[in-house]
């Protein structure tokens, strides 16, 4: 049974790898550095979201993660939680680690009051849309749009 947890400071180094093969799947380099930075604000404090992490047993190497952002949603007026981030290492796909991330993020949006958790894929993305058509999520007929600002 797959067993999902907040990630801890002393945890981080653990999931960068994760982290890095999440980017590459969607085809960006990454900068360890950065990453090693920006992901800090998840474990050091829940300000801006968490960092869940799955493991086949206790005690074992992580076999995926869920990086969660709290949103305000002005069209509904309530605040949402934003699944950005779920991967799952390709040994650990079908073992039901992906499930239980979705699930641990849906009770982390519940604890927080958020009238829903939201998350979005690659068009492209059929093995993700297989797990996400299975929760009982409504699939959004809303497109993503992305404006990149650096250069």
């Amino acid at each position: 049974m797959t067993r999902v947890a907040h990630l801890e400071a002393a945890e981080l180094n653990d999931v960068l790898p994760l982290i890095a093969a999440y980017q590459r799947f969607y085809e960006v380099e990454p900068d360890e550095a950065h990453n090693a930075t920006f992901f800090r604000r998840f474990v050091d404090s829940d300000a801006d979201g968490v960092l869940l992490g799955a493991r086949a047993e206790a005690g074992g190497p992580l076999v995926g993660y869920a990086c969660l952002h709290w949103r305000l949603d002005s069209v509904t007026a309530h605040a949402v939680v934003c699944l950005h981030d779920l991967f799952v290492v390709p040994d650990a796909r079908g073992t039901g680690a992906g499930r239980a991330l979705l699930e641990a993020a849906a009770d982390v949006a519940g604890a927080r009051g958020a009238a829903a958790l939201v998350w979005s894929t690659a068009p492209d993305n059929a093995t993700a849309q297989r797990l996400y058509d299975r929760t009982g999520a409504t699939r959004s007929s809303w497109y993503e749009y992305t404006w990149s600002l650096s250069p």
